[in-house]
């Protein structure tokens, strides 16, 4: 059975953070523990969203999220939530942001160890609706978190785990594109490049759901289109709003599933938390989209050809090394090894991508040998 489920209030344009104290009111907010990191605060972006909220919603500020979000991350925050008596969430920032909020949301109403609501560990069911309410703010338009049911923690065991509910879901996100206008090149890139895996690799994924399959290739398209504008001039507004929709699309899009790119990602973020998941999409994409490529379901359906032509490339062919191309021109990493990855982890890694949530929706079941080949290929 295909499920089709979009339920996020989604505001998107320039200004639209002076929504957020409507939005609070309309979802029964009344006293936020608003989560952030570090970086968000001292770029200034975080006042620009504390800005727009009256004086009756301000509260504890917790800013100490990690670049990959952590169970003990999450406890901190949780501790600060129960201490001011908050009543929900307000997220601002990245992925990471969004998903330790998420985190939040889980840990201040639910008990036990956070590793209990993890999807693999058949967690998803537990997660019930006493979630604390969240509002999704997101500075960078890579992750779409902002409009997803899951987050990815890494645990205390140092698994980097997915918690997927469909009470997760936001209930509002105040996608503004002009709180990325300061977003740096590289963060630019990274994070763009993610939006790209998402729509990518979500419609690669062999369940059955149209509708996704429309979203993604269309954020493909307005992602391919804008990267290099927005990386280059971050003050182009129209790079930056459809950059911003193209994530949203992606993440919109990949409630059908992910598959090999984000398991692998998953897998060797888990290992080494410093690096950046988007950058380590944007590296295994072309080793992916190959292996991909021989898939029946891709095939049939010349979902490459298909891509392709989003992407205003003349053949199937021409795909895989225009990521590795785009990856060059943007100023990422050329491959895992420039990251510092050394095969020794390969076993590790390899085991995680298997046991990771995204690996069943691969168009083609990967072995440990075929994650073998696809680490050795982005080395």
């Amino acid at each position: 059975m295909a499920l089709v489920y979009y339920l996020t209030h989604i505001n998107i344009e320039f200004g639209a953070r002076s929504l957020l104290a409507g939005e609070c009111e309309r979802v029964g907010i009344r006293k936020p523990l608003v989560v952030t990191d570090a970086g968000v605060r001292v770029a200034g972006v975080l006042q620009q969203v504390l800005d727009a909220l009256p004086a009756s919603l301000q509260g504890p500020v917790y800013d100490r999220t990690p670049s990959n979000p952590t169970e003990a991350a999450v406890r901190e925050a949780t501790a600060l939530y129960r201490a001011h008596g908050c009543d929900g969430l307000i997220a601002v920032g990245g992925g990471s942001s969004l998903d330790c909020a998420k985190g939040v949301a889980i840990a201040a109403t639910h008990p036990g160890p956070l590793v209990t609501y993890a999807t693999i560990e058949g967690g998803s069911g537990r997660i019930t609706s006493a979630v604390a309410p969240l509002i999704a703010v997101p500075t960078t338009a890579g992750t779409g978190s902002e409009v997803a049911r899951g987050a990815i923690i890494i645990t205390d065991d140092h698994r980097k785990l997915g918690f997927h509910s469909w009470y997760l879901l936001p209930r509002a996100a105040i996608c503004d594109p002009e709180l990325t206008l300061g977003l740096p090149p590289g963060l630019t890139a990274a994070t763009g490049m993610d939006a790209i895996a998402h729509c990518m690799e979500t419609f690669m994924a062999a369940p059955f759901n149209p509708p996704a399959d429309g979203i993604a290739l269309d954020g493909l398209e307005r992602a391919w289109a804008h990267i290099e504008r927005a990386t280059r001039d971050g003050s182009d507004r129209e790079a930056r709003l459809n950059m911003m929709s193209a994530s949203v699309q992606g993440a919109l899009a990949f409630q059908k599933g992910l598959g090999c790119v984000h398991s692998l990602s998953h897998s060797l973020g888990g290992q080494n938390p410093k690096l950046h998941h988007g950058t380590l999409n944007a590296v295994f994409l072309p080793a992916v989209i190959r292996y991909n490529s021989e898939a029946e379901s891709v095939r049939k359906d010349r979902r490459i050809e298909r891509m392709a032509r989003a992407m205003g490339l003349a053949s199937a062919a021409d795909v895989a090394p225009a990521i590795h191309a785009m990856n060059e021109r943007l100023g990422l990493p050329e491959g895992l090894a420039a990251m510092g990855v050394d095969r020794s982890v390969f076993p590790r890694v390899i085991d995680g991508a298997m046991a990771d949530h995204c690996h069943k929706t691969n168009p083609r079941l990967a072995s440990a040998e075929d994650y073998r080949a696809m680490l050795e290929a982005s080395m």
